[in-house]
Order: C-alpha cells, then structure tokens, then sequence
C-alpha cells in the first residue's frame, strides 16, 4: 500500500484493568455518565493465545466490558485468572497512560459524587489553569481529571 493510499489508524477504545468490576462500572457509569455496552467473558479455550496479547501468565479468565460515553469506548478488564496486580502511575511526569480528562460543570460538586462512588479527591491538585481543574483517583487508582470554567464573579 502506497502513502497515498494508506488509511489513517483510527482509535478503537482505551483499555483500563480494574480490582472489582461492579465498583469501577458504578464510577465511570453512575459518576460520569458512561454507559455499559458490550461485554465478553473470555478464556484461552474460546481465544487460543490471549495470554501473550495480554502479556500475562496462563491460565487466563477475564471479562472485558464496555463502556461508552459519547466517542468515548473505555474497556474495563476484570481477571479473574491471573489476578491483576501493579499500580498505574500516579505523577503525570511519569511516561505511559497517565489520566483521563473529563470536562463538568462544578468540579466540586462531582468530585464529591465521584469521591461516594469509591474515587479519592486528590486534594493538593487542586489549580485555576484557565479552567477550574482537580484530579481524582478512580477506585483502583487511575488518574481523573475533572475540568470546568472558572466561576463567574
């Protein structure tokens, strides 16, 4: 295929491994807006070489579950086999995925839902950047940014 004629890649979704499936649909779900959308419960029986795609260790179980919030496709994977481990990163300074970015409209006032879905307000990020601007952590840690216009006076 010649430049000419390549196709852009296009984005498919963005992958986060989640401790408890339940807890993290509740907080993207009911704290964010998203949506459950198709989901799949699978093993190396039904998808011979899912261990190397995944980079993890025989004998794998997992559910990969969908989640959609306009364009957005998020897949939350759930093993069950092997149990997941590892923390994400936890400084945007860090190379690799480091947050997701959602804009609101009172970025106190979610972040306190968020913080009662299992999110932890993480307090010291806190910033007037143009935007009104607080990080969270999802329940299993990942990093949430929160967005909003500055008050009006």
């Amino acid at each position: 295929m010649t430049d000419a004629t390549r196709k852009p890649a296009r984005p498919s979704h963005l992958g986060l491994c989640v401790a408890d499936l339940d807890r993290s649909l509740r907080f993207y779900c009911e704290g964010l807006g998203f949506t459950e959308a198709e989901g799949y419960d699978l093993d190396e029986k039904m998808l011979a070489g899912i261990d190397r795609a995944l980079e993890v260790t025989s004998p794998v179980q997992l559910r990969s579950q969908m989640i959609t919030n306009g364009d957005l496709k998020i897949e939350l994977l759930h093993f069950a086999e092997p149990k997941a481990s590892g923390a994400p990163s936890v400084s945007r300074g860090q190379i690799g995925f480091t947050h997701l970015s959602f804009f609101v409209d009172d970025v106190d006032r979610v972040a306190a839902e968020l913080a009662a879905l299992g999110g932890t307000v993480l307090a010291n990020t806190r910033a007037q950047l143009g935007y009104e601007v607080v990080f969270l952590a999802d329940p299993d840690g990942a990093r949430v940014e929160l967005m909003a216009p500055p008050a009006k006076d």
